[in-house]
């Protein structure tokens, strides 16, 4: 029997007493009916009415399961698996094979038990994978051990209906195929079962293409908002990769209705692992037991969901900063505790749940005891933290403990399990497990694609029906006999079967309300893409919607502007100058850049990464240099045995940096390769001698001093002096010291300043396979492969000269954006939000930068 909506309405009007259940196909379908009835109940002028029961097929047949349990049945009946069980129980059974995605497997076998039920397949022989799941089924109903899982409910329930308290008329809503399982469960209700459906509309239907699946997403939301705002209340905009865009159709959906405006709903949830109080506990939970990255020990000093993160909010920032210095990629929990302050609360917290480690480093627990000690790990980190929660992480914690109970009620098919065990399952648990934090009811529906089947709209927009993307591809089983599943009449087994399916879809839309639009993307990256085939019929017309302005430029046509010419700041007033010849180093690259270093105090925060980073690899190298030509201290003593030398130097070097373990092996032996190469370039010189390694100096310039440390200077057989400076880096060249702004303006400040007569400056590259000096000298063959310069004291002059006015620049306080070679000298600065580089330097005209 079949009955119109209207009618199923009036009958649902007549309240509990006339004792109606509607089943739908899904609970998006079951929300939308009940939403429906409630305008059809407001329509009358009501202000109160019995709210209808309208459910999805799986939790009526739950419902009732659960009445059976509160009645003279429940010795009779058996516990229901849940899901994270039942899942936990194929997982077992995956873990005992060779297979390495096992999670995956699981997930697949409990979908094709599932099937199996839902359509009469039987499981059984046809290829290797069909048999293997066959053997493994067994063992999934022997471990279930009498359990029933969601797959049986249905049947289970038949020989108890009679018993069971059941309505008087159950109408099956929208179900365009009617499963086996699920038709035999309704005719053994031996009640009324009628069905009933949407209203067929007689719309508009129209076609339009984008040039990208961008512009798409933006004219669906422009025309969801002018729907709106035309007085419409029930708009559909369907998407069938909404999981994998849901970011994105946010973001947009949100700009493009405006601010502080949220008027639609986005369907699918979110996992639930993804939320930010449930990430942080998460993180927490695993932080007590193992090292994690750098990056997610950060978030737990700036997480607002750990003790004191009010009250210690500026602290926990200095915190961060300092941290990013000291530790590694990688930081484990004692670690993290040793460079917190004492007085901090932070401290007191990770202590707390350090001092819980031992409980659960070692030890094997059951699933409840492990939630047990999940939670009292999370309550000695303060955990939600001391502020109030808002409404959605009040929901996503309300959330998150439901995920503990899941892993607590695992004891009933599982025995104990060590820490990583629990956790991987906990975890899998908040990753299946999608959330939407409630809201209240939205004018704007934005939905998956098999979401929006059945409900109805006034106006509906379904967008990426590609050739690709639609009709869907079959999929079948692979745990299933193929030709069963395609005489079963699965719509994911066979091409015939998909496309009938989403033909009578489509069909479905067409009808759903009074404009529907279907629309496409021409274009994927390089690739022009086609419409597709069942919208092929569906007339070409041009959308037309307004093109909402942005918010930021709503702002900006309310902007008043008033030029202010600000390059210069206020004149340096000490004589001493912090940050030493780096200072005119940074004036050359960029007047700001000198400003806000070594005025304002401003640095881009450090990455931590793994092993050394290039500035520590430096410092080792100088600490050997230092070391080393403090045993050998002259060219004659190269002829020395200086194999002890170089161990002690190499040692030395590693223990001042305070490597340890096995990474100051590593770096012992690859310091003393390097000195051994290195000390073969120096055998090639005429005679010298070392007078200072590593020696403070105080220069000045434009009355302004610079405290600056020398690497070394010698004293030449030919006479002079040379001042030598080690690096370690590949693009290294004297170029680099020619005024005007020199990018290396260190050694010629040297030469310029000391009182010592300077003929040489050199850079000595000490690199594996490029080994050498190079530089400027006064007289020929100083050094070997260090030039003589064409006019030694007109080049000191020029050098001279050049540091006079750098430094004069930063005391008079130039600070304008001005960087040397434009983009190329912002790369590695790290001020960009300072200086705003960007909005002077169109970053899209830029030529590729030449390294």
């Amino acid at each position: 029997m079949n009955i119109g909506k209207a009618e199923l309405f009036s009958r649902l009007a007549e309240g509990h007493a006339a004792r109606i259940t509607v089943v739908t196909p899904n609970k998006r379908l079951s929300q939308a009916l009940m939403l429906e009835f409630d305008a059809f109940q407001i329509k009358k002028n009501l202000s109160v009415w019995e709210a209808p029961d309208i459910l999805p097929f799986g939790a009526f047949a739950q419902r009732l399961y659960e009445d059976g349990l509160y009645s003279d049945l429940s010795a009779e009946l058996p516990m229901l698996l849940t899901p994270a069980q039942e899942e936990e129980i194929w997982r077992q059974i995956v873990a005992g094979s060779d297979l390495l995605a096992v999670e995956g497997t699981a997930a697949k076998c409990r979908h094709a038990w599932n099937l199996a039920n839902e359509w009469r397949v039987r499981p059984g022989a046809g290829n290797e994978d069909t048999s293997t799941f066959s053997s493994w089924l067994k063992k999934y109903l022997e471990k279930s051990n009498g359990d029933v899982d969601s797959a049986r409910l249905p049947d289970l329930l038949h020989k108890f209906l009679p018993e069971l308290k059941r309505p008087k008329t159950v109408v099956a809503y929208a179900f365009d195929i009617l499963p086996p399982q699920t038709k035999e469960f309704l005719d053994a209700l031996g009640t009324e079962a009628v069905f009933s459906g949407p209203t067929s509309r007689s719309g508009v239907v129209s076609r339009a293409a984008f040039d990208s699946s961008r512009h798409e997403i933006e004219a669906a939301a422009q025309w969801a908002r002018a729907r709106l705002e035309a007085g419409a209340t029930r708009i559909g905009v369907v998407f069938p990769s909404l999981q994998e865009r849901r970011k994105e159709v946010v973001r947009v959906f949100s700009r493009v209705m405006g601010k502080g405006v949220t008027p639609f709903n986005i369907s699918l949830g979110t996992p639930l692992q993804e939320f930010p109080i449930v990430k942080a506990a998460l993180t927490v939970l695993r932080f007590s037991q193992e090292e994690i990255s750098f990056e997610e020990a950060s978030r737990i000093v700036r997480s607002p969901f750990i003790g004191g993160a009010e009250s210690e909010l500026g602290a926990r920032m200095k915190l961060e900063a300092r941290l990013r210095e000291k530790l590694g990629a990688t930081v484990a929990l004692p670690k993290l505790i040793a460079f917190v302050d004492r007085n901090l609360v932070l401290r007191q917290k990770l202590e707390k749940t350090f001092a819980l480690r031992e409980t659960g480093l070692f030890s094997q627990k059951t699933p409840a005891e492990w939630a047990r000690h999940f939670s009292a790990v999370l309550e000695a980190a303060g955990f939600p933290g001391e502020r109030p929660l808002d409404s959605d992480e009040f929901q996503a914690q309300a959330k998150w403990h439901e995920a503990l109970g899941e892993l607590s009620r695992l004891d009933r098919i599982s025995g104990e399990v060590p820490f990583s065990g629990a956790f991987r399952t906990l975890q899998k648990i908040c990753a299946d497990t999608l959330f939407q934090p409630e809201s209240p009811d939205t004018p704007i529906q934005v939905l998956g694609l098999l979401e929006s089947v059945g409900v109805e709209f006034d106006h509906l927009w379904v967008t990426g029906l590609s050739d690709e993307a639609w009709p869907l591809k079959s999929s079948p089983n692979p745990f299933l006999p193929l030709a069963q599943q395609r005489k079963a009449g699965i719509p994911e087994a066979s091409a015939e079967a998909s496309l009938a399916l989403d033909r009578r879809i489509t069909d479905g839309w067409k009808a759903a309300a009074g404009e529907v639009v279907f629309s496409y993307f021409t274009k994927e990256e390089d690739r022009d893409v086609a419409p597709s085939p069942l919208i092929a019929d569906v007339p070409s017309k041009p959308i037309e919607v307004p093109a909402y302005p942005r918010f930021r430029d709503e702002i900006f046509k309310l902007k008043r502007l008033e030029t202010l010419e600000d390059r210069v700041a206020p004149a340096v007033r000490a004589k001493q100058i912090r940050g030493g010849t780096g200072v005119l180093s940074d004036q050359a690259a960029c007047p700001f850049r000198a400003f806000a270093r070594h005025r304002l105090s401003a640095k881009d925060l450090e990455e931590p990464s793994e092993g050394l980073d290039a500035s520590r690899r430096g410092k080792l190298v100088h600490e050997l240099m230092r070391s080393l030509w403090g045993f050998i201290k002259n060219k004659e003593g190269l002829n020395k045995d200086v194999a002890s030398y170089i161990d002690q130097a190499a040692d030395a070097a590693v223990k001042e940096l305070e490597l340890e373990g096995r990474l100051a092996e590593l770096e012992r032996a690859r310091l003393a390769r390097l000195a051994r190469e290195w000390l073969e370039v120096e055998k090639t010189r005429p005679d010298f001698s070392v007078l200072h390694l590593e020696e403070k100096r105080t220069l000045e310039f434009a009355g302004l001093e610079f405290a600056a440390r020398i690497d070394r200077m010698d004293k030449l057989a030919g006479g002079g002096h040379a001042i030598i400076d080690y690096k370690t880096g590949g693009n290294i060249t004297p170029k680099r010291w020619e005024p005007p702004r020199p990018d290396e303006p260190q050694l010629p400040l040297y030469a310029i300043s000391v009182s010592e007569e300077v003929t040489a400056v050199a850079f000595a590259k000490v690199r594996p396979g490029e080994m050498r000096f190079m530089g400027y000298s006064r007289d020929d063959k100083a050094i070997p492969r260090v030039q003589k310069a064409k006019a030694w004291q007109p080049l000191l002059r020029a050098w001279k000269e050049e540091a006079e006015r750098l430094g004069q620049s930063f005391a008079v306080g130039d600070a304008g954006v001005d960087p040397k070679k434009d983009l190329m000298t912002c790369r590695y600065c790290g001020l960009e939000t300072l200086c705003r580089v960007y909005e002077k330097i169109n970053v899209l005209a830029e030529e590729e930068i030449e390294e």
